[in-house]
C-alpha cells in the first residue's frame, strides 16, 4: 500500500489553484461530481501524473469549513526557503511567522496558510 494524495475542502477553486501555483504545485486534471461538486487534483511537476492534494470544492458552499483539531499540516521541501518567501510575499503570502528551526542543526522551516486557512509547512533541503 502507499498514500496517493491529501483530500481537503475549499470555497474557492481559482483562489486555492493560484495559491498552490504559487507553492509550485500545478493543476492535472479537473473532475465534477455530478452537478455537486468539482475535484481539482494538484501536483508537484517531478510527480508525473499522480496528483498529490485534492481540492474538493462543493457548489453553493459560501461559508467557510471548520477545520478541526484533528488537522495538522502538509509539508513541501523549499530548496532555498529565503528565495521562496520572497516569491511568495510578491503575492500576497506571508509566513505566520518568520523562519526557526526545531533543533540545533535541523532544517529551517516555516509555516504558510493557504485561502481557506489550512497550514502549509515549508522545510529548507
Amino acid at each position: 500500500m502507499s498514500l496517493i494524495h491529501t483530500c481537503y475542502r475549499i470555497t474557492d477553486v481559482d483562489r486555492s489553484v493560484a495559491f498552490y501555483n504559487a507553492l509550485g504545485f500545478e493543476e492535472k486534471g479537473r473532475l465534477p461530481i455530478r452537478d455537486e461538486a468539482i475535484n481539482v487534483f494538484m501536483g508537484l511537476p517531478d510527480d508525473g501524473p499522480e496528483p498529490r492534494l485534492e481540492l474538493t470544492f462543493n457548489k453553493g458552499r459560501t461559508e467557510p469549513y471548520d477545520i478541526g483539531t484533528g488537522y495538522g499540516h502538509i509539508a513541501i521541501t523549499a530548496p532555498d526557503l529565503d528565495g521562496t518567501l520572497a516569491a511568495l510575499a510578491e503575492q500576497g503570502i506571508e509566513p505566520e511567522r518568520p523562519p526557526y528551526t526545531v533543533r540545533d542543526g535541523g532544517s529551517r522551516l516555516c509555516f504558510v496558510r493557504d485561502p481557506d486557512g489550512y497550514r502549509i509547512e515549508l522545510i529548507e533541503r
